[in-house]
């Protein structure tokens, strides 16, 4: 219950509210004065600042003439501008606001108030400022909130617009709003959802504010029983998700390659998910690893684009004619178990040799055969080269077959000879094959078969 006020006498009623004016220019002189903050705001906001500095003042002096004392609504003095201020102001700022202007009127108590009502003056001055020091914390609290749930669902179009592979105008605007329109170097992030009191918003909130603490941007939202994080503004993402790996739940945390920008960021996401998926592959692996460690786990798995970067990685520079002893030097070693003595005999080559040519296919491939893992990952990528270069001469054997001539004899040498029991090729000069030969076979009457 509010307690009630004295009554000021009509002079000092008059000479507070004659005084309006003035108190708000020297409100605006002193914030210029004592504010830095207040100079470098532009010609735009500053005038926002002194219409809510003089509103205050108005809606002061309205109350100072009110008969009945209770709290005042100084609530009002932001509904003009409430959204630009938050924007443009902080809540500190705001408070020195309020300040000032307390200041400017308690400097004018003793010429304002007429005698004896210099007191309640003063206190009726000092309890508006507090309202008005609620009434800011309540406007700020409620944008706060509201910018908060609409960059939440902001977050999730923009993450959602990502693993679509979409980088469309509206997601452009998107990611202008959250700030992320020049944001460059970015990488996507995805782990398990940890088990947190009150869901997933503690989860993402507690990831956020983990990674920006490493100066990070981040955007993040929880899909499922995914954490997934985009950062950005850093080309080595890999130490600052070690550091947070503890704001993601049990399980590998995988991150896909750092592209340039966020538009770019879809094949980061497709890598880094079909890493997290093919996981489980790779008993040792780490709790935080790169979707390139997992090239042949994601291979394995049916991931296409993890097989064309396996084959043009490795078995490419090594099957250039320029590197042909390195395909059979890497071929010979993978196959005798890394044991360098038996490469050697296999291969009729000094054991020198053979270590000379293990560092160029390092230094042609990236991956060192005397390291297990990179091993079998070398051995992933021959064999899908291998069955890439099969696929890819089969339809040229197969133009090049041409029909086959089952016409002529039938003696003692089958389809594929004449009766003189000679040889005989198809026209196009290719034999037939096995299935070709099968059919014809069949074709045979018991007789002459």
């Amino acid at each position: 219950m509010s307690r009630h006020r004295g009554h000021p006498s009509e002079a000092t009623s008059r000479a507070v509210e004659r005084s309006a004016g003035e108190l708000a220019t020297l409100a605006s002189q002193r914030m210029e004065e004592h504010l830095r903050w207040y100079r470098e705001l532009s010609a735009e906001e500053r005038s926002q600042v002194g219409l809510v500095a003089q509103a205050g003042i108005s809606q002061f002096i309205a109350w100072f003439h009110q008969e009945e004392s209770h709290p005042p609504s100084a609530i009002s003095i932001f509904a003009n501008a409430p959204q630009e201020l938050t924007r443009s102001v902080s809540l500190r700022q705001t408070l020195d606001l309020v300040r000032t202007v307390v200041d400017v009127v308690e400097s004018r108590v003793e010429s304002l108030a007429g005698p004896g009502d210099e007191q309640l003056l003063r206190e009726s001055v000092l309890r508006f400022s507090r309202e008005i020091a609620f009434a800011a914390a309540e406007v700020y609290a409620g944008a706060a909130e509201a910018r908060g749930a609409w960059d939440a669902r902001l977050e999730a179009l923009v993450v959602d617009g990502v693993l679509r592979g979409e980088a469309d105008e509206s997601m452009q605007s998107r990611a202008s709003a959250l700030g992320w329109g020049e944001v460059a170097d970015v990488t996507f992030v995805v782990g398990s959802t940890p088990s947190v009191a009150g869901g997933a918003v503690p989860a993402v909130d507690d990831l956020r504010r983990s990674v920006r603490q490493h100066g990070v941007e981040a955007l993040a939202i929880v899909q499922r029983s995914r954490l997934i994080a985009i950062l950005g503004g850093t080309r080595d993402a890999l130490p600052v998700v070690e550091a947070v790996a503890d704001c993601f739940g049990p399980g590998p945390v995988v991150l896909g390659p750092t592209v340039p920008h966020l538009f770019a960021a879809g094949r980061s996401a497709r890598a880094a998910l079909s890493g997290l998926s093919a996981a489980a592959a790779w008993p040792a692996a780490p709790r935080v690893v790169e979707s390139d460690a997992l090239l042949a786990e994601r291979a394995l798995a049916g991931d296409q684009p993890a097989s064309r970067t396996l084959v043009d990685r490795v078995h490419r520079p090594l099957a250039a004619a320029s590197h042909a002893a390195l395909l059979t030097t890497a071929t010979a070693y993978l196959e005798s178990g890394g044991a360098l003595e038996a490469t050697a005999r296999t291969l009729f080559v000094h054991p020198n040799t053979v270590r000379y040519r293990l560092g160029r296919i390092c230094d042609a491939t990236g991956y060192d055969l005397t390291v297990p893992r990179e091993a079998w990952t070398v051995r992933i990528a021959l064999a899908l080269g291998r069955l890439a270069a099969t696929r890819s001469s089969r339809p040229a054997a197969d133009l090049s077959r041409g029909p086959t001539d089952t016409g002529g004899g039938t003696g003692t040498g089958g389809p594929s000879s004449d009766g003189a029991g000679r040889s005989r090729t198809p026209r196009g000069g290719v034999a037939p094959t096995a299935d070709v030969l099968l059919e014809e076979t069949s074709k045979l009457s018991p007789a002459t078969s």
